[in-house]
């Protein structure tokens, strides 16, 4: 907006910029700041924010939205509110990525033996502490050569994936695989209950020998009730719905590198959880060790 006529009539003429403004309501700081058309304080403040967000937002491969950057912003040392950052992102045309219901492939064992619950649907970090209480699923990722399958093993109070393996195959081989990862990794000292559906993989007689000799206690939830082992499946949510499905995969290998990158290269050390006040699974861990 240019500079009002009047105002700058007056000055020509010699009169006072103070009295002209006092006529038309207008502080002198305003007119001198249009005048020499720079930009105000808030204006350059929003320009660095802006910059600052999309670094953020580049990060996290484009996944974050407001509630997440703006929790990354603070720990960065950023003061600035929620509807700022969402302002900002609007205005940037940046956006989060939004989670889709991934299909079920349990496929339970009607011979199976009965397995108590002992979740109970209770995933909160605190509610054991670490390495007291792991959960995992199995999903599937499309490549050009077939599926590729993937079973994970999550620490339930850090939200930490702790195991995890791929294969070309549902056999029980691939959740074996995935617990003895998980084993190896954390070396618990104190019995474990690992929670899963009732996929015949997870109550297979090898698996449950496998459990016997580590120590682990089985647990299962309901049939057809995703909520029973709602973090797993939030997990691949997360998975699928910021990393895989935004672009195809020629081969096993190449998901099976991505999946590599994603879990121990941004899932694990960086991305920021709200159900842990906003820290990643690391830096969690970390601060329970302190």
């Amino acid at each position: 907006m240019s500079v009002h006529p009047f105002i700058e009539a007056e000055k020509q003429s010699g009169h006072s910029v103070k009295r002209a403004c006092e006529l038309l309501g207008v502080s002198r700081a305003a007119f001198y700041s249009r005048r020499s058309a720079l930009p105000g304080p808030r204006a350059v403040r929003d320009a660095e924010l802006a910059e600052h967000i999309a670094e953020v937002h580049a990060r996290s491969r484009g996944s974050y939205g407001a509630p997440r950057v703006h929790a990354q912003l603070q720990r960065d040392g950023e003061q600035c509110g929620r509807r700022r950052v969402a302002r900002l992102m609007r205005a940037l045309g940046l956006a989060g990525r939004y989670r889709r219901r991934r299909q079920r492939t349990t496929v339970p064992d009607p011979d199976a033996g009965t397995r108590p619950d002992l979740i109970g649907r209770d995933f909160t970090p605190d509610a054991a502490g670490l390495d007291a209480r792991w959960c995992g699923d199995i999903t599937y990722i499309a490549t050009e050569e077939g599926w590729l399958y993937l079973a994970t093993v999550i620490d339930i109070a850090s939200r930490r994936v702790v195991g995890w393996a791929t294969a070309d195959h549902l056999r029980t081989d691939l959740v074996t695989d995935a617990l003895l990862q998980a084993w190896a990794h954390r070396r618990p000292t104190r019995p474990v209950i690992f929670h899963s559906d009732k996929g015949c993989q997870y109550t297979s007689a090898d698996y449950t020998a496998l459990a016997e000799r580590l120590g682990v206690r089985l647990s299962v939830g309901r049939t057809g009730q995703c909520w029973d082992n709602a973090l797993a499946e939030s997990f691949f949510a997360t998975l699928k719905g910021e990393f895989l499905n935004i672009q195809p995969w020629p081969t096993r290998s190449a998901a099976r590198s991505a999946i590599f990158e994603f879990i121990e290269g941004w899932y694990n050390l960086h991305r920021l959880h709200s159900s842990l006040s906003y820290r990643s699974p690391a830096d969690y861990e970390a601060a329970r060790a302190a």
